[in-house]
């Protein structure tokens, strides 16, 4: 499998020797939190026009291309023929917005929701390698568009996929609300789905929770470490009313932070290269003024933390050291994201690597660039930052659009520098202008319309803070403060928790030498989960 290795960044790597001496958190500044602004309050940017018509065209992305036999969404559009259970994840969150803005009836999103937990519900469940969609609760990545079953042999039964499905039917489940017979039904199956899920399952290296399993190998040896798009994973996991994982197992994964805080383009924040692993759990969950221990110690939240990662990338993009074409304060973002095709190419003068389907990003441990730009990366980091989103949003479309903007919206990625007359993986060489990927991928899409739809109104957020299952993993995982305040107490943000600081200084070089053992023993052949669709050469 070539070019989504690099996907895995610093969850998957080796962790380095431990040290002599425990490492020693350095001293941060304090950061007083303030109330988050809502629209209509002064010095929250309007949304031009433009906005409403990108959610419109995003919506019907996920309305349109969606099975309405079964409810499964393809990984991405019009290419390839499998599903993505996490599109299917944010196809759920999609139809309450459509409703919401009346691009849909709610009696046309309860009977496609209907369908999809019912199907889902069904699926052929085993350890067969071929024939099942699903095992243990969990569900294979890729499922072929009309059986549901695994697509391949190269397809993993996928946590983190899972989990993004599973937010998408607790979503359902919290907003159909009504007193309604099929509203009724909807909520009935969705507690059947994730309760059904055996997170302990794949804790085999414990309390961390493992990336997946194969039928003919067995479990990923990989866990779920260091900052990324696990916190939703484990916020469900520590949630579960029937297979919980326990609280430690949250304290251990935030000691594998230990090597991703830092400063980067001037922000101190806790880092991982591609912009998703800043966005993904922010979809749904409303992390303002919520903390836990590792955040109370260092006098910030996760949103504030993703906001500090939106304006690296912006500013990695001005100082554009690689001298790609095109970027500037106003055209931005790396994330996993389409690209024009494996191959090496001159390009100013050298030799540089470019890449087909790959996770691109910066930071100060990992970083990968190759010119391409994938407008999910900033748009879906309107909330964090909309004072240089809406801009760059603004300037992409009127810079690209006529290529870049069609019928659901931006395209997957573009890459103004690669004009090579090479064969394409994917998308096209539009003269004078560089590659532009042919394709939309559902985890793009998804978080554009979803986070619009949390600036404009907290919609989403607001949603899922009904959700007993959300506040519970919350809650064991140690958040406190803000929406998670008892009522009748005060929700003001705790003081930095300096003992908590210590005690994962303490640890962190013992989960580093833990890791650095089990790498040794890892077969050097192994399979490894893919964040998105690329088939297997």
């Amino acid at each position: 499998m070539v070019g989504f290795l690099a996907v895995l960044l610093a969850a998957c790597k080796p962790q380095p020797e431990p040290a002599a001496k425990a490492p020693v958190a350095p001293k941060k500044p304090e950061v007083v939190l303030v109330a988050p602004e809502v629209e209509g309050t002064p010095g929250k940017p309007e949304l031009p026009p433009l906005f409403r018509d990108i959610e419109k065209r995003t919506f019907q992305f996920f309305w349109d291309t969606s099975n309405e036999v079964n409810g499964l969404t393809p990984d991405r559009y019009p290419s390839r023929p499998f599903a993505s259970i996490a599109s299917v994840g944010f196809a759920l969150t999609a139809y309450p917005i459509g409703i919401e803005n009346g691009w849909i009836s709610r009696r046309q999103a309860v009977e496609r929701t209907l369908i999809t937990l019912k199907f889902f519900r069904d699926l052929p469940n085993g350890t067969a390698r071929e024939g099942k969609g699903a095992y243990k609760g969990f569900y294979y990545h890729f499922l072929d568009m009309r059986t549901g079953e695994r697509y391949g042999s190269w397809v993993e039964l996928s946590s983190v996929d899972t989990a993004l499905l599973m937010m998408g039917v607790l979503f359902a489940q919290s907003y159909y609300d009504r007193d309604d017979a099929n509203e009724a039904e909807i909520r009935k199956l969705a507690d059947l789905l994730y309760k059904r899920v055996d997170w302990p399952w794949l804790q085999q290296n414990k309390p961390l929770i493992s990336m997946g399993w194969y039928p003919e190998s067995g479990f990923i040896p990989h866990d779920w470490m260091g900052y990324n798009e696990a916190m939703m994973l484990y916020v469900l996991a520590l949630g579960s009313p029937t297979h919980p994982v326990s609280p430690d197992a949250w304290e251990v994964w935030t000691r594998t932070y230990s090597e991703s805080w830092g400063v980067y383009q001037g922000q101190e924040y806790l880092t991982f290269g591609p912009q998703f692993g800043h966005q993904y759990s922010h979809v749904w969950i409303d992390y303002r003024g919520i903390q836990d221990a590792y955040m109370r110690e260092r006098g910030i939240d996760y949103f504030e933390n993703s906001r500090r990662a939106t304006y690296a990338q912006q500013a990695y993009a001005k100082e554009n050291p690689m001298q790609w074409r095109g970027y500037g304060e106003n055209i931005w973002g790396l994330t996993a994201s389409d690209g024009p095709q494996q191959t090496l190419q001159e390009y100013r003068g050298e030799q540089r690597q470019f890449r087909h389907y790959s996770a691109r990003g910066v930071g100060f441990r990992e970083n990968f660039d190759d010119g391409t730009i994938a407008p999910t990366a900033a748009i879906a980091s309107l909330p964090f930052a909309p004072e240089i989103v809406i801009p760059a949003t603004k300037a992409m479309h009127k810079r690209y659009g006529e290529y870049l903007y069609s019928s659901y919206g931006f395209l997957d990625a573009f890459n103004p520098s690669f004009d090579y007359d090479i064969p394409l993986k994917n998308g096209r060489i539009v003269p004078g202008e560089g590659w532009v990927s042919g394709d939309y991928i559902g985890i793009d899409q998804g978080p554009i319309l979803a986070m619009i739809a949390n600036y404009r109104n907290d919609f989403v957020w607001d949603v899922m803070k009904k959700n007993p299952y959300i506040r519970k993993g919350l809650e064991q995982a140690g958040f406190t403060g803000g929406w998670l305040t008892p009522e009748g107490e005060n929700p003001r943000a705790a003081p930095p928790d300096h003992d908590a600081a210590d005690a994962r200084a303490t640890g962190a070089a013992e989960s580093r030498a833990q890791q650095r053992t089990k790498s040794r023993n890892d077969n050097s052949d192994e399979k490894v989960p893919m964040r998105s669709a690329d088939e297997p050469k």
